[in-house]
């Protein structure tokens, strides 16, 4: 190639070319592509002043080794970048799983010490509710045994006015005997000298007389002990057990029972009774000590506030209140309904939603536990039924049971 350059220096064309194609065929059978792309070079500059077109096609030859050579060289700087990328990744990859591992552990240990701390502060609350609990267990067990004893007080309260009426009762019955009984004896004195002095049919008609008596002894000493047991089965505690139970007579006896305990305990006392029982009503299943109750505490609280005075007073000068309560039985349906109403002054609407409530009374102190209502509610709902009232300031209040026939 050298000798080639030489002789195209000089002007020797021919040998110049000679010299030229021998290094390009040596350099292309070598594959020598630098040396072929400068032998290819000199042939093209010797041909571009005698033959162009000869000269390009030594210039494509030359550009094309030239692409081959400088595209493999980028090819590896390609590779050689693509293998430091993979590299710099490997390493960043590395790097965050480190980081992430020291993440993992630091998170890690906050984890356990966040848990330990909460543990602490679980333990500590769980012993202060636990101690919370004890107290509110023993305030609870005090509350229900001062409830106990409250409701045993109002039971007693209760049984000591049934015994005032129960008492007037039996005198009742008991002064019928004893008349009676006097009068009986008498008889039988005069029948002794009827049949003494021989007169057979007058003392037949003593003896009549006599056997009238004893039936009316019988009646009232009956009566009496009715009137005793009633008063037993009000006294023992609850069995629990319902039985079939004239509602009608139930509601009667505990209307007389407590008037006269009222009257007993105050002599002036006065009020009007009236009654209006539905007698298509038959026997219904109640526990009757419990019902007794109830209706004994409604019929109270009546004769309580009937003589109370209207709030305000009535317009009318003229006007004389008479105190009247009216204890009224019907069915409707299938319940049973027991009515006690009164004329007294009526429940002011801002106490209405607190009547039924425990404690609540609006007697004056000492005379009310603030009880009755509220377990009379209770007995009513547990046996399936429902207690309201119907009021009217300065008119009177209506208590109102509601019991299912069949239950």
């Amino acid at each position: 190639l050298g000798i080639s350059k030489v002789f195209s220096h000089h002007g020797n064309t021919d040998s110049a070319i000679w010299y030229a194609k021998a290094a390009l065929d040596k350099s292309q059978e070598e594959e020598f592509k630098e040396h072929i792309i400068s032998a290819s070079n000199v042939l093209a500059g010797i041909y571009e002043k005698i033959n162009p077109t000869e000269a390009i096609g030594y210039y494509k030859l030359s550009s094309l080794m030239n692409d081959s050579i400088h595209g493999k060289q980028k090819l590896r700087q390609v590779q050689n970048l693509k293998y430091l990328e993979e590299l710099r990744i490997r390493e960043t990859e590395e790097i965050e799983k480190e980081n992430k591992a020291k993440s993992q552990r630091y998170l890690l240990i906050a984890g356990i010490a966040a848990l330990a701390v909460i543990t602490l502060i679980v333990i500590r609350n769980n012993r202060q509710k636990q101690k919370a609990h004890n107290r509110i267990k023993k305030a609870y067990s005090d509350l229900r045994e001062t409830q106990q004893q409250l409701i045993q007080s109002e039971k007693m309260a209760s049984l000591g006015e049934l015994t005032a009426g129960i008492a007037h009762e039996i005198q009742n019955p008991l002064n019928f005997v004893n008349n009676f009984s006097d009068v009986s004896t008498e008889l039988v004195d005069e029948m002794n000298t009827e049949i003494d002095n021989g007169n057979l049919s007058n003392a037949k008609e003593i003896a009549n007389d006599l056997k009238q008596n004893l039936e009316k002894i019988n009646h009232h000493g009956k009566r009496a002990g009715d009137i005793v047991k009633g008063m037993l089965q009000h006294s023992r505690n609850s069995s629990g057990q319902k039985e079939p139970t004239d509602i009608n007579a139930l509601a009667n006896e505990y209307l007389r029972l407590s008037y006269h305990g009222l009257r007993a305990k105050d002599k002036s006392f006065y009020a009007t009774m009236k009654t209006d029982f539905d007698e298509t009503i038959g026997n219904i299943n109640i526990i009757p000590q419990d019902i007794g109750r109830v209706v004994l505490n409604l019929i109270n609280n009546a004769f309580y506030a009937a003589p109370l005075p209207p709030e305000g007073g009535f317009k009318d000068p003229d006007y004389v209140h008479t105190p009247t309560v009216w204890v009224s039985t019907k069915k409707v349906g299938d319940k049973v309904l027991i009515s006690v109403k009164d004329n007294g002054p009526g429940i002011p609407q801002k106490i209405m939603d607190k009547i039924f409530q425990p404690f609540f009374t609006t007697k004056p102190t000492g005379q009310g536990t603030g009880l009755g209502l509220s377990l009379s509610y209770d007995i009513v709902k547990a046996h399936g039924g429902e207690l309201r009232v119907e009021t009217k300031e300065g008119e009177g209040s209506e208590f109102i049971i509601s019991l299912p026939e069949n239950n």
